[in-house]
């Protein structure tokens, strides 16, 4: 647990107590604050006072009077489409609201530190896509190196509840919009910016918001390093705000499928090589194209950010390739889940809309494609571009017929369920073929959740290959 500092005898009111709102009600805890904690739902209560914590209902008039701060959990709106009521009135009783990311920057360094050989470090990676992976890649490389190193944030683990820094450790966190959005601390030390694609616009007040809540955490405290994904107009942007001129190395540019000109540091990926330039010349390659933890041009974009934040703190080019082809890739990401006589089954329930589908099925040559869930607006008439690398399409879900229609001409049949489509595919493959699960959908309609239907999908596959 990181105790947080500077709310010794101080009365913090704690809004929403899932898993993060739980640790940061234990941190408060630990660093002498008395905590009021609420959440709207019974269940949530329960949880708190199963933990030892108070639950006092925050929604009541004259509630936040003697409060100091209120932390708020990352799911709960903050402004748009319309603010929560607590934190409405802690707007009125000009109460300050922060977040558990905020708290985490305010207390990580601590007086210990001045004992340590090597300051720890925190490498925070936001974007739309890949960050899961990003994080995970540098964590895993980190490992690897013999580094001291903790992940957490939007993946994993809670930030407050991390152990408190090793002598030379570097902390990982994958930080969504939700939590840069409202964070009154941001400073690491590298910041990673993978891409922008619309999400969350509704929370965010549109394109314009999302894009500004993501760009807090390069601009609330400034990080040493900014790597910056600049295959958008965001990410461009950005960069070159952030860059004092062409030479300037505290950016570190990179891209997936475009040569990085210039005097700068710029990492990126082109026809499956990865290629690191730094003062106009290149000092390392790598061939990205056997490491089946990392399949397409949208990974080989995670590899280009993870390479360039572990350079930046000094980890060496050889060191980082070796670990690169031990990653296994995150569940439900791009998981190859087994191969049988030349055809490769590949788990991407992480893939709920279309953009992240697009991604998946570019990755594969020949597709046995299971595709189908609730399906979102537009459906899959945008993956027409990506129709070519499907071989045969097998649907299932509430949406299949829509995403049938959608189809046309393309191979396709109504499976309905899980187990009919993995057992059609796989009987219909051939050498050569991926059998893939991109649904390109949600799960709510058959799943609580997509880590479910990727699991129902790994079991169906394995009990298959076991006959």
């Amino acid at each position: 647990m990181i105790p947080v500092r500077g709310y010794q005898g101080a009365r913090v009111a704690v809004l929403g107590l899932g898993r993060s709102g739980l640790a940061t009600a234990r941190a408060l805890q630990g660093g002498g604050a008395e905590v009021l904690a609420w959440d709207d739902s019974a269940e949530g209560r329960d949880r708190a006072r199963d933990e030892g914590v108070d639950a006092v209902d925050l929604t009541k008039a004259g509630a936040l009077e003697d409060v100091t701060a209120l932390v708020v959990t990352p799911g709960i709106p903050h402004l748009y489409p319309a603010p929560h009521p607590v934190i409405a009135m802690a707007w009125a009783a000009g109460v300050p609201v922060d977040n558990d990311i905020g708290l985490f920057f305010r207390s990580f360094a601590t007086p210990d530190w001045d004992r340590f050989g090597q300051t720890p470090r925190v490498i925070a990676v936001t974007g739309s896509n890949g960050k899961s992976t990003t994080a995970a890649l540098i964590h895993h490389v980190l490992q690897e190196a013999g580094r001291p190193t903790q992940l957490a944030g939007n993946i994993g683990r809670g930030v407050l509840d991390l152990d408190p820094a090793e002598d030379g450790e570097v902390v990982v966190l994958e930080l969504s919009s939700y939590q840069t959005e409202l964070a009154r601390a941001l400073t690491p030390d590298v910041a990673v910016f993978t891409n922008l694609t619309p999400d969350h616009l509704d929370r965010h007040g549109g394109l314009g918001g999302y894009f500004a809540a993501k760009r807090r955490l390069f601009t609330e405290g400034g990080p040493d390093r900014a790597v910056i994904g600049v295959d958008e107009a965001e990410g461009r942007f950005l960069a070159n705000a952030l860059a004092l001129g062409p030479a300037d190395d505290a950016v570190i540019r990179v891209s997936s499928g475009q040569k990085l000109a210039g005097p700068g540091w710029s990492v990126f990926a082109r026809k499956g090589f990865l290629a690191e330039w730094r003062k106009g010349r290149q000092v390392a390659s790598v061939d990205l194209r056997g490491v089946r933890g990392l399949p397409g041009a949208h990974n080989h974009q995670n590899a280009c950010a993870a390479w360039a934040s572990l350079r930046s703190i000094g980890l060496g080019p050889k060191g980082i390739e070796r670990a690169f082809n031990s990653f296994a890739g995150l569940p439900h990401r791009s998981q190859v889940v087994a191969e049988r006589d030349g055809v490769v089954f590949v788990n991407d329930s992480k893939a709920t809309n279309a953009e992240s589908a697009s991604q998946a099925l570019q990755a594969f040559e020949r597709v046995r494609w299971i595709a189908g869930g609730l399906g979102k607006e537009g459906g899959i008439a945008g993956l027409k571009p990506q129709f070519g690398h499907v071989a045969k399409a097998y649907l299932i879900g509430h949406s299949a017929r829509e995403f049938a229609l959608q189809l046309g001409a393309v191979p396709h049949e109504v499976c309905g369920t899980m187990a009919e489509a993995v057992k059609k595919a796989a009987a219909e493959a051939e050498a050569g073929d991926t059998v893939l699960l991109a649904p390109a959908a949600a799960s709510f309609d058959q799943y609580p959740d997509f880590e479910k239907r990727g699991e129902e999908f790994m079991r169906e596959v394995r009990a298959l290959l076991e006959r």
